[in-house]
């Protein structure tokens, strides 16, 4: 009996001093075409620092006139493009903007030549973003990089890095910053992380979901047989079930919620153009998601929640940065239960962790419930690694986050906040942000992520700074100039100390009252993640007593 026996496509061979140069791109056809002046320039840029190695880089997917743009915009194309492309061949992933890991993912994981992700290090196209988010899903999946960041890829640094590259497949990096926990001595500070975590473990909780995967970050996704030991369970929800939840929020509820937060300060910058300015209609939905959210998540007894927004919602309603800066703040607006007869989450916050990154959803839970217990203001959120500079001697992160921070983290709260509209690039059904600059001080940052099929917390001090108005405005006019921002210097750890280490486009943060206080909250978390069975490790500079 005749068959038909499937062929797999060959792959081209290797060339001497060839390497080939993938770029992933969002989904979004409009960030598509309005980033790739940025990403043209940079792999110009790129290419002049491989030719002068004597190397000739070889793009894997041609420019597409009809689309604008040279990127790879979706997994489909990936997987094509990555046909062409010699499996042994060294590979170059240039990343000039945000772009959806998934599109690469699948090629990257069989590729067997040495891989070295770079970006170009400035604020204004989130490539740094893009950068962090790839490298955390190459080590999720266990598949070696090398990695590489540049202002304008003529510095000695980048320049030794790439040569070193060529020559020999990798790039060393410094990790001195990094050290394991400690064993830990009976502390009070100890003996309450691990109550914390016991307490988790035997009651156990619920994190709502409301559709996993956001913008291809593979890396925020936590498998269930890495999330149940530690107590943690998902409530896997669709983002239709809270757009229909928010078709039944009367309007009179929507305008108490705006008017309680005008009575406390904030403004709202509005105008009548849908298409580019923020309206009345636009934060109609956003209080409405924010009431549905709340009623949703009571119904299912939620411990924490997640929206994805991105895909699916943002061609419906206005975006939700808006509600989930609410709902990460002790201080909001009440919302009552669908009788009438409570106040949901009352003076506390619901953990909302922003596009549905599952390792912030368990470092929120956690920090709540800590911060809570030391009786701290538990108000927690995640920032994009956006970008920074070196300011009066010291080097200042830009961490920004994509429209909301609770309001705790204002100097002045609501009465410093101020709400203007999501870029329409993005955005297109519009919305407003929950927008200021972050207060200074101290600060506990973190990442959980996943590397070895194992769960590991990246934790670490420092704190938020005040720059300057002239200062911040041009590093907010670099970047999002409608996001919240924090200005963050980080104890004991470099610029690229960083870049190379951290696994993952986001970063959490959490304030405390004062460096003994910080201290002491980073000694319980520390303790607390340890005891679920989670691999802690310090970075920079952590006082913290070793039994």
């Amino acid at each position: 009996m005749p068959y038909t026996v499937p062929v797999s496509t060959p792959r081209p061979t290797v060339e001497p001093a060839t390497v080939w140069l993938v770029a992933s791109g969002d989904l979004r056809p409009s960030a598509n075409a309005a980033g790739w002046p940025v990403q043209e320039a940079m792999e110009t840029a790129l290419g002049d620092a491989f030719g002068k190695l004597g190397w000739t880089v070889r793009r894997a997917h041609e420019v597409d006139p009809v689309k604008g743009h040279g990127f790879i915009d979706s997994q489909r194309m990936g997987l094509t493009v990555f046909r062409s492309i010699p499996s042994d061949a060294p590979l170059v992933v240039a990343e000039a903007v945000w772009q959806y890991s998934h599109h690469v993912l699948a090629g990257l994981r069989t590729h067997r030549g040495p891989i070295l992700t770079v970006a170009n290090f400035d604020g204004t196209w989130p490539g740094l973003v893009g950068l962090l988010g790839v490298n955390a899903g190459l080590t999720k999946m266990g598949i070696e990089y090398s990695t590489l960041w540049s202002v304008d890829f003529t510095d000695d640094w980048f320049l030794e890095g790439l040569r070193s590259w060529v020559d020999t497949g990798a790039v060393p990096q410094d990790a001195s910053h990094v050290r394991p926990l400690p064993p830990l001595p009976a502390t009070p500070e100890r003996e309450l992380g691990h109550a914390v975590a016991d307490q988790l473990m035997a009651d156990k909780a619920i994190i709502g979901v409301f559709d996993e995967g956001c913008m291809g970050m593979y890396n925020a996704i936590i498998d269930d047989e890495l999330l149940n030991p530690l107590g943690i369970y998902k409530e896997r929800l669709s983002q239709s079930a809270l757009f229909a939840e928010m078709a039944t929020v009367p309007e009179a509820e929507t305008t108490a919620v705006r008017a309680w937060l005008t009575e406390r300060g904030m403004r709202f910058e509005t105008g009548t153009d849908e298409a580019t300015e923020l309206t009345d209609e636009q934060l109609r939905q956003q209080f409405a998601m924010y009431i549905a959210a709340l009623r949703i998540s009571d119904d299912f007894g939620l411990d924490a929640v997640g929206i994805q927004y991105q895909q699916g919602l943002k061609d419906l309603v206005a975006a939700s940065d808006l509600a989930e800066g609410l709902l990460n703040n002790a201080e909001r607006p009440p919302v009552r239960s669908r009788d009438g007869s409570r106040v949901l989450w009352e003076d506390r916050p619901l953990p909302h962790f922003n596009e549905v990154d599952e390792g912030v959803a368990v470092d929120a839970l956690l920090s709540n419930r800590i911060w809570t217990a030391m009786g701290l203001d538990p108000a927690t959120t995640l920032h994009d690694v956006r970008w920074g500079e070196e300011y009066d001697g010291r080097f200042v992160w830009v961490f920004e986050i994509s429209g909301s921070i609770p309001a705790s983290h204002l100097a002045g709260g609501y009465a410093e906040a101020v709400s203007l509209r999501q870029n329409p690039v993005y955005f297109p059904a519009g919305g407003g942000t929950l927008s200021g600059v972050s207060r200074p001080g101290e600060i506990v940052w973190s990442r959980l992520y996943i590397a070895d099929g194992a769960l590991h917390l990246d934790i670490g001090r420092g704190r938020a700074v005040e720059l300057p108005e002239e200062e911040t405005r041009r590093r907010r006019q670099a970047t999002n100039p409608e996001w919240p921002v924090m200005h963050a210097v980080l104890d004991g750890v470099s610029r690229d100390q960083f870049m190379a280490r951290h696994k993952a486009n986001h970063i959490q943060v959490v304030y405390a009252p004062d460096a003994a206080t910080a201290d002491r909250a980073l000694a319980v978390k520390a303790a607390a993640f340890e005891r679920l069975g989670v691999s802690v490790h310090l970075c920079g500079d952590v006082a913290i007593e070793a039994g």
